[in-house]
C-alpha cells in the first residue's frame, strides 16, 4: 500500500440469516450471492470510489451470526477520521450488518494472522416452544439436557486437542489440532448457551461439537467415555451437526493491534 495509507480495524456485527456466509463469491470479486464481505466491500467502494479489499478474522458459514467479527482494510482517504467510518458505513449498509467500531491500527496488522483466539457462542431454547423471532438466533431443543454431563464434557476442551472427529472431509486445513482456552455451558432462563474459545476452528467445527455433546448427553455416557471417543479421531462417531442459526462469532482477541 502507499505510504500515505491508513490501516483501519473494524468491529462488525451481523445477522447471518439472509447471507450466504462471510466470504465474497463470484467472478472478478463480484458476488453472485449475498455475502457479508461483498456487502461491506460494496459500501467501502461507494465511499472510496474504487474497490477496497476487506480481510476478516475468519469466515463464517451461511446462517451464522456475529457479535464481534474483526476485519481490516487500507484507506488513502485522509478527510475521514478513523472513527467516522462507523456512521459513514452504517448509513449505506443494510440493517442486518452494523459496524460497531473503526480505528487506526498497526500498518501491518492482519485481522486473520494476528488473531490469538476466537470465541463462539451457540444458543439453544430448551424444553419449550421458541417464539418466532427466537428461532432466528437459537436452536430449538425439545428437551432439557443434563447440565452436569454437558459441563463435564465441556471441561474436555482444554489445551491442545486433535479435532479430527469434528472435521468435515471438505476441510482443507493442514492440521486438525487446535488449542482451547475455554469451554463451558451457562443457563439463562430457558436458554442454554455454549461458549468455546480456541486459537482457530475447523469448518463447521463448533456446530459439530455441540451436536456431538448433545448426542452423547442424551445417551448418558460419562465424560471419560466421551474423551476416548474424541481422541479416537473417528468422524463416524461424531453426533449430528446442529444448524447454523444458533451460532455467533462472539469475540476475537489479538496478540497485537
Amino acid at each position: 500500500m502507499p505510504d500515505t495509507s491508513r490501516n483501519i480495524k473494524l468491529l462488525i456485527a451481523y445477522d447471518g440469516t439472509d447471507f450466504s456466509g462471510w466470504q465474497r463469491q463470484g467472478l472478478n470479486g463480484r458476488d453472485r450471492s449475498r455475502t457479508v464481505q461483498g456487502t461491506l466491500e460494496t459500501a467501502l467502494e461507494r465511499i472510496h470510489k474504487h474497490p477496497v479489499a476487506l480481510t476478516c478474522s475468519g469466515r463464517t458459514d451461511a446462517g451464522v451470526h456475529a457479535a464481534g467479527q474483526a476485519a481490516n482494510f487500507y484507506t488513502t482517504i485522509d478527510s475521514i477520521p478513523a472513527d467516522r467510518f462507523v456512521p459513514a458505513l452504517n448509513s449505506i449498509l443494510p440493517r442486518d450488518v452494523r459496524v460497531l467500531e473503526t480505528r487506526v491500527t498497526l500498518p501491518d496488522f492482519h485481522a486473520r494472522f494476528d488473531a490469538r483466539s476466537r470465541s463462539y457462542r451457540y444458543h439453544l431454547i430448551c424444553g419449550r416452544p421458541a417464539l418466532p423471532h427466537e428461532l432466528r438466533y437459537n436452536f430449538q431443543l425439545w428437551r432439557r439436557p443434563r447440565l452436569d454431563l454437558l459441563s463435564g464434557y465441556a471441561r474436555l476442551f482444554r489445551g491442545e486437542l486433535d479435532c479430527s472427529i469434528f472435521a468435515w472431509p471438505q476441510d482443507r486445513s493442514q492440521s486438525r489440532s487446535r488449542y482451547f482456552f475455554h469451554s463451558g455451558f451457562t443457563v439463562q432462563g430457558d436458554t442454554l448457551i455454549f461458549e468455546i474459545q480456541a486459537n482457530a476452528f475447523l469448518w463447521k467445527m463448533v456446530r459439530s461439537i455441540v451436536g456431538t455433546l448433545l448426542y452423547y448427553e442424551e445417551k448418558g455416557i460419562p465424560p471419560e467415555e466421551l474423551k476416548r471417543i474424541i481422541t479416537s479421531g473417528n468422524r463416524t462417531l461424531a453426533g449430528p451437526t446442529v444448524p447454523p442459526n444458533g451460532l455467533f462469532l462472539w469475540k476475537v482477541e489479538y496478540y497485537r493491534e
